[in-house]
């Protein structure tokens, strides 16, 4: 009797010869499910194919000419997805969708999937989608956008470009890069869908739908009962989904690929034509274990495996086509014979293709191309209000980012606006004041109180030709969702050799000194996050007439150079009027008298003493112009350095800044831990500099509430008190 199935046992094959071919599980006809049997036979090629993929490449792992690798096998009926579903239709897949692409190749001439899929499994820099990153599986031309640690985290912009679908069509774009009637796919398994990104993503489309809102997108969780070793309890994934307001459930046995085709088309119906959110749940089984080094047998009975492995979807599929009498048992094995030398002479030239090798070929698609976008005018609503008082009166930095928003949105109406309270209430900050009703509810709405979704909403928004303006109510909340900016926004141009790219510009009220503040996430000055994260730009303005220029040139790269853009705003600072004196109104600025955009890259420079150069940013800067002029009583002539853009670190216009200069003192308002000022030194020892260096930040700590707050927090006194150590003015001081 044929055994379970393993990665040394062709399981299927054992199976067919032997005669043991399953019962039906469903009475599903193909006439049900739109399908000939020709369709069936091509729908079991690329069933076999998968399946002959997952095996060479465990094989080249067990020969130590592979690498790690998460196998289709048993999954293989989601090539009925493929054939359901259109090529434009962008699809978010799990690691279990070789069949899917392979299937979805057919319907594009001139497409070798075997040839990119064993490029990948190889890790060459040939391979079209990663260049030898990650085994991943996508395509630019099949509408499947890479992706790699497909727990839940790729939900959310599943989500957010099904979004991006109905935005289009409301907005008329003319330019989107999906069609205006196309349907989301996202698959995900039954471990997944317990995640808290998952069931923020679901419930996100739920609301959607509950609320009567067009959303074309099709989550497909593909149950196979576990998650790696760890069983789903029977029924979870029904009893969870099967009745969920907003959320058309369907169900149908993925084992059986004619049943997978009939819910796939009927979610197509569901999606396409009434724009509802669907639940697609198909039963599968896994086969060969969880991945390459996974040892099945560990945690599962020689039983548990030989039942999953008779209900090998395979095996359902010939039964089916020998029913049909479409093809005999020896035309079976004739075809898988063939697939089987095909994908084998194919993954040993591959082996043989180049690999990676320096780090700037690796690094290379960190950044994605350039591309010069003309904005599309946006038009404001009739009866909007008028700015024009506004524009012309001195204002604090919160109006000043308000107004630039504007302006940035009526030159482009591709630019969306939103996150929580951003709407009518204009921002817990006034951030957004006016923006809704001067553009309407398409380009600025609340969303819901899950950052996860609202950051994954923006990249979805993104990858359709929008450009995103999330906005993190706090600096802090971005932590319950800081994988959508690491692990899914930042690394897609990485993994697609830049030819997927989702620009935004994500705006994040942040860091301390909020007097009535604190705790870990009303008053955070910690940046860490967002400069541990390859690619992004992470911004920081001082002022409101800073935050104006530096908001322009963050549009331009979200716009042109298509990069991922932090904006993070001081919220001590937005309504800041004076700087020196009560009435000076120097922290204020016209709008319609600051002129042009801050370059990326370029450093703003205050004042040109000689003495000492203070290198700042956000709050340190305007504690720093304070303290200058404390310092310029004690004769300390100061030129204040400030960064603008914390990540990349703009090290050498700092340096060029200092110029002559000995006296270097760095004022970080983060943490000591983590922060910028950490890079700043190190990169003057990295360039042999021998400046006279010191450094003062923030306590590594939280920040307590009340005047405990100032003991942790940089101030202007120990400002002074380090110019003056320094400058060895401190010394004169106390001998004076």
């Amino acid at each position: 009797m044929a055994g379970p199935m393993t990665a040394s046992t062709d399981g299927f094959l054992a199976r067919l010869q032997a005669d043991r071919l399953p019962d039906a599980l469903v009475s599903t006809t193909l006439e049900d499910a739109g399908l000939s049997a020709h369709d069936l036979a091509a729908l079991f090629e690329s069933q076999l194919t998968s399946r002959r993929l997952d095996l060479e490449a465990r094989r080249l792992g067990a020969e130590k000419r592979g690498y790690y690798s998460i196998g289709s096998s048993g999954h293989e009926g989601n090539a009925a997805l493929a054939r359901a579903f259109r090529v434009d239709d962008i699809a978010f897949l799990h690691y279990r969708s070789g069949a899917f692409l392979i299937e979805r190749a057919r319907k594009l001439p001139g497409e070798t999937p075997i040839w990119n899929m064993a490029l990948s499994f190889v890790a060459s820099s040939e391979d079209p989608i990663s260049g030898g990153r990650h085994k991943v599986i996508g395509s630019k031309a099949l509408f499947v956008p890479p992706q790699t640690s497909t727990i839940a985290s790729h939900l959310p912009k599943a989500m957010g470009a099904a979004f991006s679908i109905t935005l289009a069509r409301t907005q008329k774009k003319p330019d989107a890069e999906l069609p205006l009637d196309a349907v989301t796919l996202c698959s995900f398994g039954d471990a997944s869908a317990n995640h808290s990104t998952a069931l923020g993503a679901i419930n996100a489309a739920a609301h959607t739908g509950y609320r009567g809102l067009p959303l074309p997108l099709v989550f497909i969780c593909e149950d196979n009962g576990l998650g790696i070793s760890v069983k789903t309890p029977e029924g979870w994934i029904a009893a969870n989904y099967g009745d969920r307001a907003g959320l058309q459930y369907v169900y149908a046995d993925g084992r059986d690929v004619v049943d997978a085709m009939h819910g796939a088309r009927q979610a197509e119906r569901l999606a396409r034509g009434a724009r509802r959110p669907v639940f697609l749940h198909l039963r599968m089984v896994r086969l060969m274990g969880h991945a390459g080094s996974d040892v099945e047998s560990g945690y599962r009975t020689r039983a548990e495996i030989a039942v999953e492995a008779d209900h090998d979807p395979l095996l359902h599929t010939a039964r089916r086509l020998i029913e049909a009498g479409a093809m005999s048992v020896e035309e079976i094995k004739t075809l898988y014979t063939d697939i089987s030398g095909r994908v084998r002479r194919t993954m040993e030239s591959a082996c043989d293709r180049p690999k990676l090798t320096s780090a700037a070929e690796v690094t290379a698609s960190l950044i994605p191309p350039s591309m010069r976008r003309a904005p599309r005018p946006g038009p404001l609503l009739k009866n909007a209000p008028d700015d024009a008082r506004a524009r012309s009166e001195p204002q604090h930095m919160s109006r000043l980012i308000s107004l630039t928003l504007a302006e940035q949105m009526q030159r482009d109406r591709d630019i969306i606006v939103f996150g929580e309270d951003v709407a009518r209430k204009g921002g817990v900050y006034g951030a957004t004041t006016r923006l809704q009703p001067k553009f309407g509810p398409a380009r600025v709405f609340d969303a819901l109180l899950d950052e996860q979704s609202i950051l994954g909403m923006a990249i979805g928004l993104s990858m359709n030709g929008f450009i995103s303006v999330p906005e993190i109510q706090f600096l802090a909340y971005v932590h319950n969702a800081e994988d959508q900016l690491r692990g899914e926004a930042a690394s897609l141009s990485f993994f697609s050799k830049g030819q997927y790219a989702n620009p935004m510009v994500a705006r994040i009220a942040g860091l301390a000194y909020q007097k009535g503040f604190g705790g870990h996430f009303h008053n955070d000055n910690a940046v860490a996050i967002f400069r541990d994260i390859p690619g992004i730009i992470l911004a920081c303005p001082s002022s409101g007439a800073e935050a104006v220029k530096m908001l322009r040139e963050a549009f331009r790269l979200a716009r042109n150079e298509r990069r991922v853009v932090v904006f993070l705003e001081p919220i001590a600072l937005y309504g800041t009027k004076d700087l020196l004196d009560a009435g000076d109104g120097l922290m204020t600025a016209v709008f319609d008298d600051i002129d042009g955009a801050a370059a990326f890259g370029d450093v703003n420079i205050i004042a040109d003493g000689e003495d000492l150069a203070i290198v700042t940013y956000g709050n340190g800067t305007f504690l720093s112009r304070r303290a200058a002029r404390r310092l310029k009583q004690e004769g300390v002539q100061s030129r204040i350095i400030d960064l603008r853009w914390l990540t990349p670190l703009p090290l050498d216009a700092v340096i060029d800044a200092i110029g002559g200069r000995r006296n270097v003192l760095i004022v970080d308002e983060c943490r000591k831990t983590g922060s910028p000022s950490e890079e700043i030194v190190a990169g003057f020892v990295d360039r042999g500099l021998n400046f006279n260096i010191a450094r003062i930040a923030g306590a590594d700590s939280f920040i307590p509430l009340g005047p405990a707050a100032d003991t942790v927090l940089v101030s202007e006194d120990d400002i002074i008190a380090a110019a003056l150590r320094l400058t060895g003015k401190a010394n004169k001081r106390a001998a004076e």
